[in-house]
């Protein structure tokens, strides 16, 4: 009867120590991946910002001095420093460029004041706010879009990546103390 039970125990820890193998491995390899996610993401992200040579207004300049306080707050952490991460593109998108937009259509957006350039062609300002409107509008999605979008889902990878290698580890110890216990019995 004892045999019986401990040979059925064997099976059990074969077993379970077989599926600990077979999920230390995987999680390895989700860890790997989402490891090169985040690495590519990120280059990718500072890589394209860097190319685009987008800076932050100087400390104490007319361009942070004049934003509202809240948003010269967020802008001011990075004064001087050019924009290569998602989070700097946020807070240059939404504390800096919308700002400026705000400030040009009067609270419009590109395409209300493009419908009203529409009906006046003639009209010059009307004619340029549009296509500043067009630009900025345009560069903010891009850098909301893209730079923080991608940026973010770069660090929730990276995250990942690092939960993952910690729960191969976690599996690795005990596959190891499954199979010290195997070879007890």
């Amino acid at each position: 009867m004892a045999t019986n039970k401990k040979e059925k125990r064997k099976v059990i820890d074969k077993t379970l120590t077989a599926f600990g193998v077979v999920a230390t491995v995987l999680l390895l390899a989700v860890g790997s991946l989402a490891w090169w996610a985040s690495s590519f993401t990120t280059t990718n992200v500072h890589d394209q910002l860097a190319d685009q040579k987008i800076y932050f207004p100087e400390k104490g300049s007319a361009a942070l001095t004049s934003l509202p306080a809240t948003d010269q707050a967020q802008v001011s952490k990075y004064a001087g420093q050019q924009v290569l991460t998602g989070a700097q593109a946020k807070v240059f998108a939404d504390n800096y460029i919308a700002v400026h937009l705000e400030e040009i259509g009067g609270g419009k957006t590109y395409s209300e004041v493009s419908a009203l350039a529409q009906k006046d062609p003639t009209n010059t300002k009307l004619q340029n706010e549009a296509n500043t409107l067009f630009k900025g509008e345009t560069l903010r999605g891009l850098l909301l879009g893209d730079a923080y979008a991608f940026g973010t889902v770069g660090a929730i990878a990276g995250y990942a990546a690092i939960a993952s290698f910690v729960a191969a580890g976690v599996m690795f110890v005990l596959v190891l103390l499954g199979l010290r216990h195997l070879w007890s019995l």
